[in-house]
Parts: structure tokens; C-alpha cells; sequence
């Protein structure tokens, strides 16, 4: 216990309350003293009060902000923080009387004001803390700040203010996509000397020459598999997951076309074509590699892993086609075939006609074959071992993924039946069938909103789909949120889970979408403050004012992940361990999974391992939801991938926000 509440702790519960409500004077129990009488010596000196707590104590941070920046116009708040309860509850702090915006050049004062109490002094039970707001959306002249509380003698993370705050960290975050791609090199003038590496995975008997999961010395089965990305920590490739991030990141492209230039500094940059429409090749390509013959979709590519990738040479092997597989590439193909055929280029004329033959192909043989599972990992169906993430879905995924299918095979065709499908099955989705609108389910309901934009979509069907996202945003958990700042930080979800950075993420587009779409009542400006609240959590205002982006010093941060869950950047290498303690740390710009309520050791722990240690990490466990986080990659048995681990899908989803951003 600090000195601060050890005094606290010492004096009455009324003297208690009364220097937590600001009262200048303390004193005994109630009722008046006795007079002195005749046998007895006069009273001494009143006792001193006792003596107040500091106003700050510990190492904070005490005030998060954004640590890349503010666009001019933007709403900015800074959150000062009072930890109560989690791993840094014996910190304490107070703001001062006077805050100030100092420019970080030449020291001048670009605004003052004082903080506001959020929740009038509550504590926020899901980051433990009591927080104060300072508001200085005033200051929109270009340059380099710092917040300062004056009688304190705090100071924030410096950030910047600017038409183009985030360009740096866009660029950053999609040439991640680059260090995850399989089968090509990392040469040093695209990845920087710290993470060169040679191609991956082109050994013998790996993706090139990748046999059936359940014949590896059948060589009849290879097939030639090459691209595609690792999707996570984990160097596997799923079907249904790459699907996804394709289509994820076209969507990127085209909300703000003019943000994808041509110099991202991937092997592609320069060749005339937007640098993140040659990254989305990458994955298509293998998509279409992944394509059988019949129209049907291999499922998944298990593959090695070592330290830096090139190393691995164990056997790729892959799973069977499945129906789920199949509609997750008939809609990424479907979209990337709109996309790239809208280039209007004799090339990609002809390769996005070949992608739309197969994305129709695909969509024949999933309507003929409704029903073909394969699960991968899994011991009753023979595919221990194949990966590690489980990609197959139920009956309620395989009906999403087909109603996703119809939406973008309709927006590339205008064919009617597609259409049909879609009027015919859209109250499937939560916010029709359960009245539920969420990040949760942003899988459906986004391609939905996309559905209601296209020319020639059912008129009825557009209005319903329109009005419901609009009437149900507007509860509690959407703008009900934002208007009556429900998370001092500004970023409301209502569950943290593994993965609750990408929540976050989607959440923020939620808000975005209604800019895009052009929905509701609600202005521009309201919409983009709403959805850059997201964003700024992800840069740092959150209760660890910690940037949830892997090693971005370089760009401004000043506390990014310094460590996290990838096979690449493993746990005890000399090389890309860490940022503080190893050579070069892992590469920068991946997003990690983020606070996670629900970790836990391996459930053999303590006596399977002396790696587990005596008691499970806290944090993260143990801790508020906002608090469970920790920077560390040790892997099994303390199972960190649950907290840290990348993902393709966190990445695409904060590209897609963040692009909205950029100018």
C-alpha cells in the first residue's frame, strides 16, 4: 500500500470521506469536549490534522491521449486518470486547477482550460478508473503538442496535430500484410534490415508441392498452393478467413479510393496500380489456387513454423473443400472482380472476368452441395494437428455465408437471383432476427448496408435494412453510448473478449458506416468523431495509454507493443523478441488481439511446466476488462496468443477504419 492510502487508511471513516470530498480540515468524533475541571491539567495543543495524500503517485500515465495525432477539426479529448482498482490501484492522482496545450517547438501555451469530471466521479468498472475529461477541440493549428497539468507538473505523450496525422500509421499498418505474405522474400528495400527473410514455405513438399492432409505421402494429391498470407501468429492459411480480409480491404479501397497510392514501399510500389490492390492480389491469387476444378474451395493450408519463416521446412498440407469455404471465396472473388474490373485496363479486364467465372462457379457447386463440412484440428474427424484455429462453421454460418455470397455476386452481375436470395433471406441477420446490432455481427451487417447501396436492390428491402440499423444504433450501446460518454475513454463495447481490439475496431466503422451510407440524422462531424473515438484508443487513450500497434516509436508512439504472440518474432529471440530488450523487435504496425477478460494459463498449469509459474500472470487476469492486457509472447504454457496474437482479420478491420482518416 503507498504512503498516501496507508495515512488514509489510519484515520476514521468520516475523516476518510472527508478528504476524499475536498474538505480542507479533519477532525475527531462528534460532540463538544468536556470543560476542564479543577482536578484536572488544562488540554494540550489540538492534535495537527492529518496530513493529505499527494496529488500524484506513482508513474501514471496519468493523462492518454492520441500519440500519433488529431486532425484540425477533430473532437479532442484528453483522459486523465485516478487508478482505483486493477494492477495500479496504489497509483493515485488529482488534476490540477489548470491544464494546458503546449506546442512541443517553442513552448507556447495554444490553449488552457481545466478537466471535467466524468460520470461526476465515478468509477468506471470496466478500466477500474476515475477520469476527468479536458476538452481542446479549439486548438487546430498544425504542429507538435503536449498536455500539461500545471500544478502537477504532468505531462501527456506528445502527439501532433495535421491534415495527414495518420498517413504514416495507414502505410505502416497494411505493409504488415507484406510481412505476412508466404512464399515471398522480404528483401531489404521493402522490409527494412531488421526483418529480412527469404521466401518461405517453397521447400520440398511444402506449399508448391502440398499434399491432402490424410495422404502426405500420396503424390498425387499435391497441388500447387503458394501465396496468401500467414493469417495470424500462426503461419496457417484459412479459406474462410482470407476470404474475409479480402473483402474487408477492398472495401477499404473503395470508401476512400484517393488514400491507396502507388508507394506503400512493397515489391509492387511503382507499378502504376494502388499498393493495396496489389496487396489484395496476393490473397486472391491464392484464393484462386485454392479453387478445384468443380468450383469447390480447399479449405485450409497447414503449414510449419520456425524463426524467421524461411527456416521452417516441415511438409504443407491441406484440407478438403467445404461448403463454407466454397461461399467465403465466391463473395471474395465476387467483390474482387468489381473491384478490379472497375480499373477498366486490358488486364484486368481479363483477370477479373476469369475471377467472376469463378466466383459463379463457386456459388453453383455450394447451392448443390449445401451441406460438406471439414473440420481441421480435430481429432474425431482425423485432422489433429492440420492448424490450430478452427475455421469450419454451423448451419447459421453456412446461411451467412451464402446470403454474403448473394450480396456481392449481385453488385458484380445485377443478376436477379442473386437478389431474390437476398430479399429472401436477409431477416436471417441478428438485427432482424433478434432485434441485435452489434461489432459482433458486423460479418452480415455490413454486407448488408453494401446490399442497400446497390443499384437495382429491392427498393422495400433497402428501406428495412436502412431503418433498422438506424433505429437500433441508436440504443443504449451505439449513440446512447457516445452521447452519454458510457466509457470515459470514449470507446464503448459492451463485452471485451479475445480479440476486443478488432471489436473496437468494427465497432468505430459502425458509426463510419453511417457516413458512408449515408444514414440517419446525425452530421458528418458527429459521425467522425464518434468513429475516430475508436481510433484513439487504439493510439493510446485507454487505461494503459498504451498504442495496441507493434513498435511504432519510429512514427511517435511513445508506448507501442513492445512484444507479442507471432512464430516469427518468438519468445526468446535475440533478434525480434522485444523492442526494448532484443535487436530489432518484431516489425512495426500489427495489431494485437487486445485486453482480454477471459485468459487463463494452460489448464494443466501449475504442475505441467515450471513455465507456469506459481500463479496465473496478473494481469491479465484478474484485472477490470481494460485492464487485462499484458506485452508478452510466451507462448505455451502461460498461452499468451489469447491476449497478443496478430490476426490478418484485427489488421483489416483497423485499416478499414483508420483509412476513413486519411486525406
Amino acid at each position: 500500500m503507498n504512503d498516501s492510502k496507508m495515512r488514509m487508511a489510519q484515520t476514521t471513516a468520516a475523516c476518510v470521506l472527508a478528504l476524499l470530498v475536498g474538505l480542507t480540515a479533519c477532525g475527531g468524533g462528534g460532540g463538544s469536549s468536556p470543560p476542564p475541571s479543577g482536578n484536572n491539567p488544562p488540554p494540550g495543543p489540538p492534535p495537527a490534522p492529518p496530513t493529505p495524500p499527494p496529488a500524484v503517485v506513482g508513474e501514471g500515465p496519468f493523462i492518454v491521449v492520441d500519440q500519433f495525432g488529431y486532425l484540425p477539426d477533430q473532437q479532442k479529448i484528453a483522459v486523465l486518470r485516478n487508478p482505483v482498482t486493477g494492477f495500479d490501484e496504489g497509483e493515485f492522482f488529482t488534476p490540477g486547477a489548470s491544464l494546458r496545450v503546449v506546442n512541443t517547438t517553442d513552448n507556447a501555451v495554444a490553449f488552457t482550460g481545466t478537466a471535467t469530471a466524468w460520470n461526476s466521479g465515478a468509477t468506471d468498472p470496466t478500466s477500474g478508473d476515475r477520469a476527468w475529461l479536458f476538452d481542446f477541440s479549439s486548438v487546430t493549428t498544425a504542429g507538435s503538442y503536449e498536455i500539461l497539468d500545471v500544478d502537477r507538473n504532468i505531462r501527456s505523450a506528445r502527439f501532433e496535430i495535421g491534415d495527414n496525422v495518420y498517413r504514416p500509421v495507414l502505410v505502416q499498418a497494411v505493409r504488415a500484410f507484406f510481412y505476412q505474405r508466404a512464399g515471398h522474400a522480404k528483401s531489404a528495400p521493402f522490409a527494412g534490415a531488421g526483418w529480412v527473410d527469404g521466401a518461405s514455405h517453397l521447400g520440398p513438399l511444402q506449399d508448391a508441392n502440398a499434399r491432402r492432409f490424410d495422404a502426405p505421402n500420396d503424390a498425387s494429391t499435391e497441388r500447387d498452393l503458394r501465396g496468401g498470407w500467414y493469417d495470424a501468429g500462426d503461419y496457417n492459411k484459412y479459406t474462410n478467413w482470407t476470404a474475409e480480409y479480402v473483402i474487408s480491404l477492398l472495401h477499404a479501397y473503395t470508401e476512400n479510393p484517393g488514400v491507396w497510392t502507388d508507394d506503400f514501399n512493397i515489391p509492387e510500389s511503382g507499378n502504376g496500380v494502388s499498393d493495396l490492390l496489389d496487396e489484395v492480389k496476393w490473397g486472391v491469387d491464392h484464393l484462386v489456387r485454392l479453387q478445384n476444378d468443380d468450383g469447390s474451395v480447399l479449405s485450409i493450408v497447414g503449414m510449419a513454423h520456425a524463426s524467421p519463416p524461411s527456416s521452417a521446412t516441415g511438409p504443407s498440407l491441406y484440407g478438403n473443400a467445404s461448403t463454407s469455404a466454397t461461399l467465403s471465396t465466391a463473395a471474395a472473388l465476387a467483390q474482387a472482380a468489381r473491384v478490379f474490373g472497375s480499373l477498366n485496363t486490358p488486364d484486368f479486364d481479363t483477370y477479373a472476368a476469369g475471377l467472376r467465372t469463378r466466383a459463379e462457379n463457386a456459388w453453383a457447386w455450394a447451392t448443390a452441395n449445401p451441406d460438406v463440412i471439414f473440420r481441421n484440428n480435430d481429432a474425431a474427424s482425423g485432422s489433429e494437428g492440420l492448424g490450430a484455429g478452427q475455421q469450419e462453421v454451423d448451419d447459421a454460418g453456412r446461411l451467412t455465408k451464402r446470403l454474403v455470397a448473394a450480396v456481392y455476386l449481385f453488385a458484380l452481375t445485377g443478376d436477379a437471383a442473386y437478389r431474390d436470395y437476398v430479399d429472401a433471406n436477409y431477416t436471417h441477420a441478428p438485427m432482424f432476427a433478434s432485434f441485435w446490432l452489434s461489432p459482433f455481427n458486423a460479418g452480415v451487417t455490413q454486407p448488408l448496408l453494401f446490399y442497400a447501396s446497390l443499384p437495382g436492390a429491392t427498393p422495400a428491402v433497402v428501406t428495412a435494412i436502412e431503418d433498422r440499423y438506424v433505429s437500433l444504433w441508436d440504443g443504449a450501446d451505439g449513440w446512447g453510448a457516445v452521447t452519454s460518454r458510457r466509457d470515459p475513454y470514449g470507446a464503448f463495447i459492451t463485452d471485451y473478449t479475445w480479440g476486443s481490439n478488432a471489436v473496437k475496431s468494427l465497432a468505430g466503422a459502425m458509426f463510419v458506416d453511417q457516413a458512408t451510407y449515408g444514414l440517419g440524422p446525425r452530421t458528418s462531424a458527429a459521425i467522425f468523431d464518434a468513429g475516430a473515438g475508436y481510433l484513439h484508443y487504439l493510439h493510446g487513450v485507454n487505461p494503459l495509454g498504451k498504442v495496441y500497434l507493434s513498435n511504432m516509436g519510429a512514427l511517435g508512439a511513445e508506448d507501442s507493443v513492445d512484444q507479442f504472440y507471432h512464430s516469427w518474432f518468438a519468445d526468446g529471440s535475440a533478434q525480434w523478441d522485444s523492442v526494448r530488450t532484443s535487436t530489432f523487435g518484431p516489425a512495426p504496425g500489427f495489431v494485437v488481439g487486445g485486453p482480454n477478460p477471459s485468459y487463463s494459463w494452460d489448464d494443466r498449469c501449475p504442475g505441467v511446466s515450471p513455465a507456469c509459474g506459481s500463479a496465473v500472470l496478473s494481469p491479465p487476469t484478474g484485472q477490470p476488462a481494460q485492464k487485462s492486457y499484458l506485452d508478452f509472447n510466451t507462448s505455451w504454457p502461460l498461452n499468451s496468443w489469447s491476449v497478443t496474437e496478430n490476426s490478418n482479420g484485427y489488421q483489416a478491420a483497423y485499416i478499414r477504419l483508420l483509412a476513413r482518416y486519411v486525406n
